[in-house]
């Protein structure tokens, strides 16, 4: 199946976006040879910073196969950025409305028309303290199973240096590298054939989240906790501290008469 063309639009994009990023930071860039040549196939990226979709998008336009990412619905709407993204491709996700499926089932489309889509499947940036992927969400694993197409995992490190998460002023000097590695494709055809359930699809997930994993693993050169930040079970816990502390503190002290 033929690549999709890169298109006026992303070239466009590229000479916007690519001379301030070759001037603030360096490139280590590996594992292109992973990136398939034809037909369609999903990349899975770990997220460290607002600069690291940029930064990798450039990464991946350098192998002649364009991403195509999926991004707040609101993006799309108005202005210069709203006819980007469009005119590039990428892939509305509309959260917390009827259309939220509306994003797998084009990215289902995409794949199946010889595209490559860009997953961020933890959703959001990293909260894990020193920057190591958290758990996924289910999306990439369900295309990818509805699809059995290459699932490429990368992990990126740098851009965060640039821009630390959350952070509103980026750190320009000294000049920081963006390293990327991508590995090779993940084997997912256990799965292959098998329902679609909540628990298959997160076990998937578990096989893709360790496979980015590694990949940073290798970038950092250190191993990463054993057990995956989870946001869902540190909202737990930090509910539970609460109540605890909120209890506490309604005790009246020992030994203190009304």
């Amino acid at each position: 199946m033929p690549r999709r063309r890169i298109g006026f639009w992303y070239r466009f994009a590229a000479v916007l976006c690519k001379p301030p990023l070759v001037v603030l930071i360096k490139r280590d860039w590996r594992g292109m040879e992973h990136i398939p040549a034809e037909g369609g196939f999903i990349t899975v990226v770990n997220h460290n910073s607002h600069v690291d979709p940029f930064a990798y998008a450039h990464y991946q336009y350098n192998t002649g196969r364009v991403p195509r990412f999926l991004a707040k619905s609101g993006l799309f709407k108005k202005g210069f950025v709203g006819a980007a993204m469009r005119g590039t491709g990428q892939i509305p996700v509309y959260r917390e409305s009827t259309d939220a499926l509306s994003a797998f089932r084009a990215a289902i489309d995409a794949v199946e028309r010889g595209e490559c889509v860009a997953f961020y499947p933890e959703g959001t940036l990293t909260r894990d303290p020193d920057g190591w992927p958290m758990t996924g969400k289910t999306g990439a694993a369900r295309v990818a199973l509805q699809t059995k197409c290459p699932v490429v995992p990368v992990a990126q490190w740098g851009a965060n240096e640039l821009l630390p998460p959350y952070a509103k002023k980026p750190n320009i000097f000294p000049r920081k590298t963006h390293h990327v590695l991508a590995g090779p494709p993940v084997d997912l055809s256990r799965f292959y054939g098998k329902e679609m359930t909540p628990d298959l699809l997160k076990e998937a997930t578990e096989v893709i989240m360790a496979a980015i994993t590694r990949q940073l693993e290798e970038i950092r050169g250190e191993k990463a906790p054993e057990t995956p930040y989870d946001p869902r079970r540190e909202r737990i816990e930090q509910r539970r501290r609460t109540q605890a502390q909120t209890q506490t503190q309604g005790k009246e002290p020992e030994g203190q008469s009304k």
